[in-house]
């Protein structure tokens, strides 16, 4: 993995205090996160432990009821104004939220796109970016992610790891500072999920800034520069994955891994 500590001087994401209850249940109970420039974060944790909502928090797919998240120093969902703080509009959320790519379980490709056109999508129609420009930019992208020879496929002709593969192009064609994948694999089948991890593995070696929820261990475990458990809605444990995967400390991390290694 490259070197990343000429981009680590000042954290891209840092949340605080975060809270989430949905109908009364609390899902996030003070998260506090910090992910510097260039980082690889892996979030480990049993189902419902609130790893997904945190990372739909983030790019504000979610709101909060309690703390902060700050994404380059900009407070997602709000402003200060006269000393106090403020919702912001659905645009300018929008506009935040442009600079935060995320891969989801579900490929949610537009299925009467083609791949090409389901990668220029956002760059031409949100960002005001040339098609033209555009469309150099995807090409580039689908080389990288191995697509190029799909370009002008819909996404009912190729497989579960190949759309994937191609919403991973999507989401680096807003040039985003931060990508958030929730669970990328988890819809794959078992012969698929290696094409998906080796193209997440090339990016990391590249110095994108990821979040990642995954339990994928062996992909914690190879590209993480560290790793968080959550479970219960905390955050149980974190450290480098040699810490936290092959030593962990806190019985519950130790007995959810135990079903991995």
């Amino acid at each position: 993995m490259m070197d990343k500590t000429t981009n680590m001087q000042k954290p891209l994401v840092h949340a605080h205090n975060v809270h989430k209850a949905f109908h009364g249940i609390e899902v996030l109970r003070g998260i506090d996160l910090e992910v510097r420039s260039g980082e690889v974060v892996v979030i480990l944790g049993p189902s419902g432990s609130g790893k997904s909502t945190f990372l739909r928090c983030i790019n504000r797919l979610e709101t909060i009821d309690k703390g902060s998240i700050f994404v380059d120093e900009q407070q997602i969902g709000y402003k200060y104004k006269n000393d106090r703080l403020l919702p912001l509009s659905d645009r300018a959320i929008a506009k935040q939220r442009s600079q935060i790519g995320m891969v989801f379980q579900q490929f949610n490709l537009y299925p009467h796109m083609t791949v090409l056109q389901n990668v220029i999508e956002a760059p031409v129609g949100v960002h005001g970016r040339s098609k033209s420009e555009a469309v150099e930019t995807a090409k580039e992208l689908l080389a990288k992610v191995g697509m190029s020879h799909k370009i002008n496929a819909y996404p009912r002709q190729l497989s579960g790891g190949q759309q994937q593969r191609v919403a991973i192009a999507r989401a680096l064609a807003v040039k985003p500072k931060l990508i958030l994948f929730d669970e990328p694999t988890s819809a794959l089948d078992p012969e698929l999920v290696g094409e998906v991890l080796t193209t997440m593995r090339s990016l990391a070696d590249q110095g994108q800034t990821m979040i990642v929820v995954t339990h994928e261990i062996g992909f914690a475990r190879e590209a993480a520069d560290r790793v968080i458990f959550m479970d219960g809605g905390k955050v149980v444990e974190e450290g480098t994955p040699e810490e936290v995967i092959e030593n962990p400390q806190h019985p519950r991390t130790r007995s959810f891994l135990s079903r991995f290694i």
